[in-house]
């Protein structure tokens, strides 16, 4: 067969993703095809860096066009993502935004306190970043802020004359800024509401996050004022809602997922944390709390359960040592429970990206002219 543009791109139809059931060439994946007698070198554009097949896309490219005479075949993997600054984003930020070259701004929520949200947002964020990925986390937890804490991180941020903020390089090369940078640690943040909402914007439009491929969002716990905060100014491609199997867990995940469905954010899956627990001495899989809650949950809402976390004494200290699991012991059962959780969440948020799934046509969310009764 001759070699030429068109019967490569042909054979290359062969090649499908998965998850948007389309082939690379109608996806627009392959770019800057470049034939030089039995050479072939191209660009596969993918959706994001941390593509969790874009080794296996790249193998069955090679295979492919090889079998077609070429000798030598040259596949660049490259990403190409939409900005939140752009067209068709959740919402239009200010002119002034440094969020703008966000790709994708993703909330990770509870209904209540102490379900290990901060833990699960750590890990997630160290394994997109492990992945290849540009991570930042904004810790918007402003009462009980412990990023600092996950990460060891002992400076403050640098300010700059405009009163902008440059976001503190953690482990993994992740950009954090959390109000744990700000304050005393042995001193309680005693703020009225609007105070915390000026704070929680000034996080959002004034850091220079740069160029990212995903930015997390710690949400406090609770549905209240500052959620709808976040939520009124960050375009938010989607969240993930993190419980445990406790009843009572559950039923406050539910008002998470409510919350996130009345302001038209997707919800990409629920993490289902301290889900069982593992003996070190054994290494059998205990159930201290009431197994499938957080799978009900999923089937009830119509969204996916992403990840069953257990309790593992060997990384239990990990938040309190500042590395990650998913660092600290990544063959750890809870590092494979995270790295698989930010795979389905990479890949969710490729099929939202590409179906419109995750994008508000007409943001205008504004919470001050809802009913009294809905605030």
């Amino acid at each position: 067969m001759q070699l030429n543009e068109q019967n490569i791109l042909s054979a290359l139809r062969a090649v499908q993703d998965p998850d948007l059931h389309k082939n690379i060439v109608e996806l627009n994946f392959v770019q800057n095809l470049k034939i030089e007698g039995t050479k072939v070198s191209f660009d596969l554009k993918l959706t994001t860096p941390a593509c969790p097949i874009r080794d296996r896309f790249k193998d069955q490219c090679i295979t492919i066009v090889k079998s077609l005479g070429a000798t030598e075949v040259e596949v660049t993997l490259t990403s190409s993502q939409g900005r939140v600054g752009d067209d068709n984003s959740a919402a239009k930020a200010p002119q002034n935004s440094h969020i703008g070259e966000v790709a994708h701004v993703v909330a990770v929520a509870s209904g209540k306190g102490g379900v290990g949200k901060s833990t699960v947002t750590a890990n997630l964020a160290m394994a997109l970043s492990l992945s290849g990925a540009r991570v930042g986390i904004l810790d918007a937890d402003i009462y009980g802020p412990s990023m600092g804490l996950m990460f060891g991180i002992d400076k403050a941020p640098e300010v700059f004359e405009d009163n902008t903020i440059a976001p503190v390089e953690a482990k993994g090369g992740i950009s954090i800024v959390s109000m744990c940078m700000f304050a005393d640690s042995d001193k309680a943040t005693i703020w009225r509401g609007p105070m915390v909402s000026q704070m929680i914007q000034h996080f959002i439009h004034h850091v220079r996050w740069g160029k990212l491929d995903y930015l997390l969002v710690d949400f406090p716990p609770g549905t209240g004022d500052i959620q709808l905060t976040l939520t009124q100014n960050c375009p938010m491609a989607g969240a993930v809602v993190v419980t445990t199997p406790q009843q009572v867990a559950l039923a406050d995940c539910q008002k998470g997922i409510a919350m996130f469905d009345n302001v038209g954010v997707p919800v990409i899956g629920i993490v289902e944390n301290m889900s069982y627990f593992i003996c070190d001495e054994c290494g059998k899989h205990h159930n201290i709390f009431p197994a499938g809650g957080g799978q009900k949950i999923a089937e009830k809402w119509g969204v996916p359960l992403i990840g069953k976390v257990p309790m593992e004494p060997a990384v239990a200290d990990c938040g309190d040592c500042g590395t990650p699991a998913v660092l600290r012991y990544p063959n750890s059962e809870s590092a494979k429970v995270f790295m698989d959780a930010a795979e389905k969440m990479v890949r969710t948020l490729s099929v939202f990206e590409s179906e419109g799934d995750g994008v508000l046509k007409n943001f205008n969310y504004d919470f001050e002219q809802l009913p009294v009764e809905e605030v």
